[in-house]
């Protein structure tokens, strides 16, 4: 009896909504004859419209032209020039997430586009640099017709017509970074013309930045991104096909399950053409209104030729296939930037894992670990080159890895737990990435080795190391290997020395020509101040030699401006406070007089104290030689901050997380410039 009632219910409810449905569509009918809209519709566009003025009113305030506007004038800046004019010129300016990639006949590599943010202000750029290998020098095309200033876009070299760029995609943003314009052009720079011609063909991805694309056969592969508009975003899945001999977008038949929705992967294609990789990458979602929640992804997907398509030069039909992965698996990232090297291997760099303190504070871990993917296996390997001591090598090229004051307290001394970059032996140089016997090479002194046991799928507990490269110094997140993982190293002597290696960062830019891999710039941060890199560097991928480098990091072109926005936080908050936080903080600012004082009365302390005492007496870490000042705080902060919290707790001074920070790295700060007044030569 039961199910008959609940039949019926169910019953009446599929009529009540088919009612509904109709009248739906008898009142919309109604409301076209009458002229009008759907109400709904209506106060969407009212909302639509208020908030389009409630922008341009803050637009006004910031002095901003609306961001179409903008990108107009510069369209219609580009098309007035006339020819096509190639200039010698120094390295780019600093920049981020433009694109980088080798021409296919010339020994040039080819760098378009790019952001920079100082701070305060954000600045986009369309500029075309060409890069000569062979003579280390820089040139500037200036061409008419050049795609509008954007970051985030993609690019793919294809050998056809003498050479082709190809650029899909990405975003502007207004100077304040109150405005974003994504991107869903196609464009072609044609290398022996040096002219862009716009393709216009239906069909394709939305407009959309941080995706990425691929050449396969005949076809370029358009993969997931994200679109934001300030006040909302949307990641994608969706995966397109453009057919470069039609210029045509296909319309694919996959099957399978895809990877979720996502940004900053990596993707790679297979030397057949029937296989084309997707790996990692990070998105975000709403968890609560205006709070958000962001996710690293990394699973491994294979899109492949589906059946009998393969004998096709441009197959339809193709099908999605999640990878399990093995070997030495890289640590939770996103990021990373990823090239094919030959031989269905490709290599990985750089990345960064963001760990949400609260929902407002993201701190980032920063990564310079080199990684080979087999490509059609899944299988990765970690790669550790150890060079021997050479007495005559320049001191630059011997910087350390530097442990943080926990590793250098805990007597670790394992080989698993250092990390670094060195040469391989002169025999085992010649060992190839692309080549297919990686398990074990013998020659008169050393021995290469990859282990194949069965890898365990959840990399050990990672550790935290500090990376100085005599500029900047950032966290490095180094993992405790397994002995059974696939390091590819030689087994360390006791003569190996730790050698130069680019310092961990985000989004590099990598390429790869005549067997040398070229790595230019990327980003990390620092508290809250990015960094820009403009380094430049090369190393051989068939000897595994030290890293070289091509344009050294001149911090000089760091011009990092506080927001106005920030500085109106510190003003405020030290006004809400009534002026007693800026007082306290002051106090534990003059922190060293206040040590001073605590040491000649150390005889009154109470027992309850006597732990910090003990912690007071402990002496300041001394500064390394060629050791800057922030450096210098980032190497020693747990120090400074704990005896910011000391004397604080002491003296009862009331000070948040923010001003105590401040006070620490003005002791450091003060502490350093002592010690460069004690180790000043005398006159």
């Amino acid at each position: 009896m039961g199910k008959k009632k609940d039949k019926k219910i169910k019953g009446a409810e599929k009529t009540q909504k088919k009612t509904e449905k109709n009248l739906d569509k008898k009142t919309k009918k109604e409301l076209r004859v009458k002229g009008e809209e759907d109400i709904e519709a209506i106060i969407s566009q009212i909302e639509e419209q208020n908030l389009d003025k409630k922008t341009k009113k803050e637009l006004r305030v910031k002095g901003e032209e609306d961001i179409e506007a903008i990108i107009s004038q510069i369209e219609e800046q580009d098309r007035k020039r006339q020819q096509i004019v190639e200039e010698k010129c120094g390295p780019p300016s600093p920049r981020c997430n433009m694109t980088l990639v080798a021409h296919p006949e010339r020994d040039i590599l080819i760098m378009f586009g790019g952001e920079y943010f100082n701070g305060a202000k954000t600045f986009l750029y369309n500029d075309l640099f060409y890069y000569n290998i062979k003579t280390n020098e820089w040139s500037q095309i200036k061409a008419p017709n050049t795609p509008a200033p954007r970051c985030s876009h993609q690019a793919v070299i294809l050998h056809q017509s003498g050479g082709e760029m190809w650029i899909f995609g990405g975003e502007f943003s207004s100077p304040t970074q109150s405005q974003f314009y994504h991107y869903r052009d196609l464009w072609v720079f044609n290398l022996k013309d040096q002219t862009w011609q716009k393709i216009n063909a239906s069909g394709g991805p939305s407009s959309r930045s941080g995706h990425r694309m691929v050449a396969c056969r005949k076809m370029l592969f358009v993969f997931g991104g994200f679109h934001d508009n300030v006040r909302d975003f949307k990641y994608f899945n969706d995966i397109y096909a453009f057919n470069v001999e039609t210029l045509k977008w296909m319309k694919l038949d996959i099957s399978g399950i895809p990877p979720s929705p996502r940004s900053g992967c990596v993707m790679a294609s297979t030397q057949d053409g029937n296989h084309v990789i997707v790996y990692g990458g990070y998105s975000k979602e709403h968890v609560k209104k205006e709070v958000e929640k962001g996710q690293i992804h990394t699973d491994m997907f294979m899109l492949s030729v589906d059946g009998k398509s393969k004998q096709e030069s441009n197959p339809v039909k193709w099908k999605w296939v999640a990878v399990k992965q093995s070997g030495c698996r890289p640590s939770p990232r996103c990021s990373s930037s990823m090239v094919v090297t030959g031989q269905n291997r490709a290599l990985l760099f750089g990345g960064v894992f963001d760990e949400e303190e609260d929902e407002e504070c993201v701190k980032g871990t920063f990564y310079n670990e080199l990684y080979n993917l087999e490509l059609e296996k899944g299988r990765w390997h970690h790669i550790l080159l150890r060079k021997k001591k050479d007495d005559n090598e320049p001191k630059k090229r011997r910087r350390k890895l530097k442990a943080s004051p926990e590793e250098a307290t805990s007597g670790a001394t394992s080989e698993d737990e250092e990390y670094e970059l060195s040469d391989i032996d002169e025999d085992v140089k010649k060992m190839r990435v692309g080549d297919g016997n990686l398990e074990q090479m013998e020659t008169d002194d050393s021995t290469l080795t990859v282990k194949d046991e069965k890898i365990p799928d959840v990399v050990s507990e990672n550790k935290i190391i500090t990376y100085d490269d005599g500029v900047f110094s950032v966290e490095v997140k180094c993992p405790n290997r397994n002995p059974e993982s696939h390091d590819l190293e030689v087994n360390p002597s006791s003569s190996d020395v730790e050698a130069f290696m680019p310092s961990a960062r985000m989004n590099p830019l990598l390429a790869v020509k005549h067997g040398q891999l070229f790595l230019y710039g990327g980003t990390c941060e620092d508290g809250d101040r990015q960094i820009t890199f403009s380094d430049f560097y090369s190393i051989d991928i068939n000897k595994l030699s030290e890293w070289e480098v091509i344009i050294q990091q001149d911090s000089a072109q760091m011009d990092w401006q506080e927001s106005e926005s920030s500085d109106d936080d510190s003003e405020s908050e030290d006004g809400a406070n009534g002026g007693k936080a800026a007082k306290d903080a002051e106090k534990v600012k003059n922190i060293e007089e206040q040590d001073d004082d605590d040491d000649d009365d150390s005889d009154e302390t109470e027992d309850d104290d006597d732990d910090d005492a003990s912690d007071d007496e402990e002496p300041a870490p001394p500064v390394e030689p060629l050791e800057g000042a922030g450096p210098y705080f980032d190497r020693t902060k747990i120090y400074w901050m704990k005896t910011a919290e000391n004397v604080a707790k002491k003296e009862k001074i009331d000070a948040n997380a923010k001003q105590m920070k401040k006070a620490a790295t003005g002791m450091a700060k003060d502490f350093w410039k002592q010690q460069q007044q004690q180790n000043k030569p005398a006159d």
